[in-house]
Order: C-alpha cells, then structure tokens, then sequence
C-alpha cells in the first residue's frame, strides 16, 4: 500500500496539479472497465450505455478533480493489464493481483467478491481443499484474478483455461471437468439455470477490486487511496451497489496506510 502524503489526505480540499495530471495527463479521466465481470459493469444491449458500481465510482472522481470522465470498456481483465505500457487508460478497474504489481499501482479494494468452486451435484468434492488433488481438472477463465491466484496456489490440480467465464462453462460441461473455478455470484447463475450443479461452501480467496494506475504517477496513486476510504466510508460504494441491484458484492474492509 503506497504512502498517503498529507496533501491528499482531504477529498474536499482543491486538487492539486500533480493529482489531475497523473489522473488525467490529456484533459479528461480516460477510465478503463473491464466487461467481462458483470458485477461491476454491463453495457446495456440497446443503448450501448455503460452502468455499474465502476462506472459511478468513476464519474465521481472525474467529479472530484474537475474533469470529463471517458469509459473505455474491455473485453477481460487481462486486456485490461496487458494495455497498460501503449497508455491506453488512465485509471483501471480491476482486481488488485500482485502479478500485476509491477506495472501498476492499486488503490485499497473497494469491494471484495468472493471465489469458489462450481461442481456437479453428485461431486464427492464437499471443501474447497478437496478440490487440489491430482486428477482433477478446474475449468476457469484465462487471465482472470482466480486464474493467477490459483496458478500459484494449486498444488496437485491442473487449470483447464478458456476464454472468459461463459467459455470456461462451456469447457466444463463438454469435457465433464470436476470442477469449475469462478466468481460465486457468476456461479450462483449457473446453478440458477443448469439443475444438477451445486456449489462448494467456503472460497478460496476473495477478489478485491481495486482502481489501478500506471506505476510512476506517485500523486495520483496517493489521490486515489483517500478516495476509495472517503467512498467506502460515505456510504458511496454501498449505495452503488443497492442501486444498481448486484448481489455478491460486499464493501471492502478499511484500508491502513503505513
């Protein structure tokens, strides 16, 4: 967690220049999203319209600092990430993944969605440990948060990838996996339509999403910390989610900057 100077310790006070520079070096915020997680962000099949928690959270800091707000949107979060060095975007949202790290800076998470393991109902798999054993194939979605955490943390299973989570379905079904790795809320959707799946109790990790930014732009960096604890304490990030109707989000824990 990057250090907060005092100069950006208050979100009422003026920005400074260094802040709308890092943030928006060509005039306007150019915030990428990354559509692939429904949860935060959907684009509306007649409008075109991007909504979602990370689309708000968005416009109001291009609020904050003074500037028209640019949504660009993306196919995965991988996408997302592999753009950064071209200067595709200036902010991101998408989880705050170590693996990431050395290209970006993450603000503290916003949300935190936990992830399990989509099963077929029959599955003698009842714990999220009974799942890492050799023989077992996890269907999961390329270069999601899930996929470089379970990459790392897997000792005996092998990771089936495919492209995006409804293709990671698909692997699963066609090829009768023993298990599919996911978001429980995209899960849950899953098991709502598809009777005879079930899912494991428990996670083996939660995603927290975060705002990135290119490394380098050490005043934005520090901008966006106290924005993100002055929206989860406001109440902001909460309202979000309520009024765009999302379950299986929950708001982030506070964040302590050393």
């Amino acid at each position: 967690m990057p250090r907060v100077p005092m100069e950006f310790r208050s979100t009422t006070s003026a920005v400074a220049p260094a802040v709308r520079s890092d943030l928006a070096p060509k005039g306007k915020l150019r915030a990428g999203i990354n559509l692939e997680n429904t949860l935060l962000a959907v684009k509306d099949p007649s409008s075109g319209e991007i909504r979602g928690v990370a689309v708000d959270l968005a416009q109001e800091l291009g609020r904050r600092i003074g500037v028209p707000v640019e949504i660009l949107t993306f196919e995965t979060a991988g996408r997302i990430a592999d753009t950064v060095k071209n200067g595709a975007w200036d902010i991101a949202f998408i989880a705050a993944e170590p693996t990431r790290s050395a290209e970006v800076i993450f603000s503290p998470a916003y949300v935190e969605i936990e992830a399990t393991y989509l099963v077929p109902a029959g599955s003698a798999f009842r714990a999220i440990a009974d799942v890492d054993h050799e023989g077992v194939r996890i269907a999961v979605a390329a270069d999601t948060a899930f996929d470089l955490y379970l990459s790392r943390s897997l000792q005996h299973a092998v990771l089936m990838r495919a492209k995006g989570v409804i293709g990671a379905f698909n692997v699963f079904v066609a090829d009768r996996l023993e298990a599919l790795a996911g978001l429980r809320p995209m899960l849950i959707s899953f098991v709502e339509k598809h009777p005879g799946l079930r899912l494991i109790n428990g996670r083996f990790t939660a995603i927290q999403q975060a705002i990135g930014i290119p490394r380098g732009r050490d005043a934005g960096s520090g901008y966006l910390g106290v924005f993100i604890e002055d929206a989860k304490a406001s109440g902001l990030v909460a309202q979000a989610i309520e009024r765009h109707g999302v379950r299986g989000l929950s708001v982030a824990p506070k964040a302590s900057f050393q």
